[in-house]
């Protein structure tokens, strides 16, 4: 009896360490996004959505990283993305686009980064249980702090905008 008691109390401690080793394991901000992962995560996403929104000349994406996480050489990217396509005519008013939370996974060989895997929220009613399955629960109240505040990153597109319109000018 005494014996199933220790295995016991053991299998609780072996539980809770790894339970409380993953915790350890976020690195809050973006600390561990080199330019090559934060470029690498915009031209997914662009990618991603690049047939989903229709009649713009270009896209553009740009994100703020809540935190990161890295196992098994797995790099974990808590963030809020916010995507738009533009039309030179249109100026800086976006014709399409999104602002949403995601989870991008990323994965290193030969010192090259690649998604492996990006996950959003589901939408409505089960918005709030996906996001909470999605993100750390020290994360989750940032996404849902910058839901709708996204000033700096609109800001932040609208650099690359005009970036994009003055190329565009001078090669007319």
């Amino acid at each position: 009896m005494k014996k199933i008691r220790v295995f016991l109390l053991l299998m609780v401690v072996v539980l809770l360490a790894g339970c409380y080793g993953k915790e350890l394991n976020l690195i809050d901000g973006d600390k561990q996004i080199t330019q090559q992962i934060d470029d690498t995560i915009s031209q997914y996403i662009i990618q991603n959505y690049s047939t989903s929104y229709y009649g713009t000349e270009k896209q553009f994406e740009v994100h703020k990283i809540f935190g990161t996480s890295e196992t098994d050489g797995i790099l974990s990217v808590y963030m809020w993305s916010y995507y738009g396509g533009f039309n030179k005519a249109a100026g800086l008013d976006p014709q399409s686009g999104h602002s949403l939370p995601a989870v991008i996974r990323l994965s290193k060989k030969d010192g090259t980064y690649s998604v492996i895997e990006y996950i959003e929220p589901k939408d409505g009613s089960m918005y709030q249980s996906s996001l909470e399955k999605m993100f750390p629960a020290k994360y989750v109240k940032s996404a849902q702090r910058d839901s709708g505040n996204i000033g700096e990153l609109q800001k932040e597109m609208q650099k690359k905008v005009e970036k994009w319109i003055e190329k565009q000018d001078k090669e007319s």
